[in-house]
């Protein structure tokens, strides 16, 4: 009976929610004046001019970046009304989302189907990883709601950012203090009694700039497993994070900055029927001198600090990961060509019971670019010296030619590699004697971009040697002692290759967005699929602006995956459809509104896991217009 009464107030819920939201349609209706105006110029979309720093770790126009590289900005966010970052992340080319539950839970992020520690992530330039496990960015750790800025470079970039970067980097930016004084307040209710608060102010004067921001956010959740020997409870989440930013133009040459992200979260998760929780500490600290010695040439110092510690109880669990990092960047422009050499230090360290491992890596990286005419040449290479496997040299090379206005081709190859964590080396189920993953990718691209409008094609492969798998059984492996037998060994080859397309239009003051992925992630030793992971996905969106409302709508399509390294499990395919609404209610007050899932989809993108029906978000926020 408690079940049956849990799940007609959910509907309640629901029904009261999706009101509020035809509610707000009629008053979008409501506010339409006569005619209907569309203004398709205020839309956001990125432009020729836009600056990025992943590709090469400098400032460069996008004009002259020849890497596939995705903008996400503040605006998008904002009016997308998403709760979680991976949810951003997934709605971007060549990105998908598998999830063991909900927003709270363990989630995994595959950038061109390769496994989530193959994507190198940074906040404000601050390396984060997790050494526990296979590996990689803890994507449920970091808020959504304090992030300014994302970009995401699609393919290998091991020759500028070292060990990981074998499918990409993700970097990720929080907010600047810019001239004047920036407060803002906002909140925000959903399904699953899902609501978060945030605050934070920013501003700039006499050489010093700051950014502070605050959030705070739960959900009651839903029950993360749906098998039968699982605990029914409810598995929500609470999450608080904080950013800070400090900047101080001692001079027109030299500045000093200091960054920091710091994020705590409990969540629920289904292990067994007993009501497991985990708690999650996630910490970012950075100082940067920057100095500008001339007009062509500047350095840039770099000291970083970052945690990730993981805890669950009643079932007991402890892992805490600490990175550190330092970074001597120099850039010499020299009229169309850019010189760059690197000196950069990583130090990791591992606490997982009865692990207390650290290791480290000395680079020197170099890199050249060159833009004449209609011809654009990158070319990098990297040196990086482990303490226990030695060298490990990287390299990469892309050309671009504007055969046309506003059209380039592109073509590039380069190697990559990820040493093994701590944990797949030193654990119960571990071997000392494991390899460094290695890769090999080349690609050629199409890009045309006019303005607002955008298109792009690339076809890339990506081989995949001495790939980490979790061997079951005695196997080749000397551990096997745990309670699971078997351990990790160095024994795979896995091929992702794969085609993306990707657009950006506007017409009659409607923009169009969206991308298509044709892939096939496979192990190259079984000739088998890749887990969870589509043959094909996209996205298609639409965004415009009625009155004083903005309105947009997205699908997001992904075929058939299999949740086993066998292809046994099959995954079916499923369609979502999105809707969301911004408008100002006043002149400094800002409403947004989503509906995701709206057709109520039943779906799983990982075996026995819930995924979210529908579900209604609407948030209110405050901040001066001046």
């Amino acid at each position: 009976m408690s079940n049956l009464h849990s799940r007609a107030s959910a509907t309640a819920a629901r029904a009261r929610l999706g009101t509020l939201a035809l509610a707000a349609a009629a008053v979008c209706a409501a506010h339409a004046q006569e005619g209907a105006q569309l203004v398709a110029q205020n839309l956001h979309a990125p432009v020729m001019n836009e600056v990025v720093v992943t590709a090469n770790r400098t400032a460069q126009p996008l004009t002259d970046v020849l890497a596939d590289v995705t903008i996400v900005d503040r605006q998008t966010i904002e009016t997308s009304g998403a709760t979680a970052l991976a949810d951003v992340l997934a709605r971007l080319p060549g990105i998908e989302l598998s999830r063991n539950g909900g927003p709270g839970t363990t989630t995994s992020l595959f950038l061109r189907g390769a496994e989530t520690r193959f994507t190198a992530v940074y906040v404000d330039g601050v390396r984060m990883d997790s050494q526990a496990g296979s590996g990689g960015a803890t994507w449920e750790a970091i808020p959504l709601s304090l992030i300014d800025r994302i970009e995401v470079l699609h393919g290998p970039a091991a020759a500028v950012y070292g060990s990981d970067a074998v499918a990409g980097v993700i970097q990720i930016f929080t907010r600047k203090g810019e001239t004047g004084v920036a407060p803002y307040v906002g909140v925000g209710v959903g399904t699953y009694r899902t609501w978060r608060t945030e605050a934070g102010v920013s501003g700039a004067s006499s050489g010093v700039d700051y950014a502070l921001g605050l959030t705070r956010e739960g959900s009651r959740g839903f029950s993360a497993k749906t098998d039968a020997k699982s605990n029914p409870d409810r598995d929500g989440y609470h999450n608080t994070g904080v950013t800070g930013r400090l900047g101080w133009q001692i001079n027109q040459a030299h500045r000093l900055e200091g960054t920091l992200l710091h994020n705590e979260s409990t969540s629920g998760y289904d292990v067994s029927m007993q009501d497991d929780r985990s708690y999650h500490r996630t910490r970012a600290l950075g100082l940067n001198w920057q100095a500008q010695w001339s007009e062509s040439y500047r350095t840039r110092v770099s000291v970083t600090d970052s945690l990730d510690r993981y805890e669950t109880w009643p079932s007991p669990y402890l892992t805490d990961t600490q990175l550190r990092g330092y970074l001597l960047h120099n850039e010499w422009r020299l009229g169309a060509q850019q010189f760059t050499a690197a000196l950069e230090r990583r130090e990791d360290h591992l606490e997982n019971a009865p692990i207390d491992r650290s290791r480290s890596q000395n680079a020197l990286a170099l890199g050249y670019g060159l833009r004449q005419g209609a011809h654009t040449l990158q070319i990098n290479a990297r040196h990086d010296q482990d303490s226990e496997f030695g060298g490990k040299t990287t390299g990469s090379a892309a050309y671009g030619y504007e055969f046309a206005p506003r059209w380039r081709a592109t073509a590039s190859a380069g190697t990559a590699f990820r040493a093994p964590s701590l944990y797949q080396r030193f654990s119960m189920y571990g071997d000392a004697g494991l390899k460094p993953e290695t890769a090999r990718n080349v690609e050629l691209g199409v890009k045309w971009l006019d303005g607002a409008s955008s298109f792009s094609a690339t076809v890339y492969r990506n081989n995949v040697s001495d790939l980490i798998t979790f061997v079951g059984g005695p196997g080749p492996c000397p551990g096997g002692s745990g309670p699971f037998p078997g351990c990790y060994a160095s024994v795979g080859k896995a091929r992702y290759q794969g085609l993306t397309l990707a657009a950006s239009h506007s017409v009659a003051g409607v923009r169009l967005h969206g991308s298509l992925d044709l892939q096939d992630p496979k192990n190259l030793d079984t000739g088998k699929q890749l887990a969870r992971r589509a043959k094909r996905h996209a996205t298609l969106g639409a965004e415009t602006r009625l009155a004083q409302w903005t309105l947009g709508g997205e699908a997001q399509l992904s075929g058939r995956r299999f949740d086993d390294a066998a292809n046994k499990n099959a995954l079916g395919g499923y369609g979502l459809l999105n809707l969301y609404a911004s408008t100002r209610v006043a002149r400094d007050w800002q409403v947004v509104a989503r509906v995701d899932n709206l057709t109520d989809k039943s779906y799983e993108v990982a075996r026995n896991y819930a995924t979210a029906g529908r579900s209604v978000y609407v948030g209110l926020k405050w901040a001066p217009q001046y």
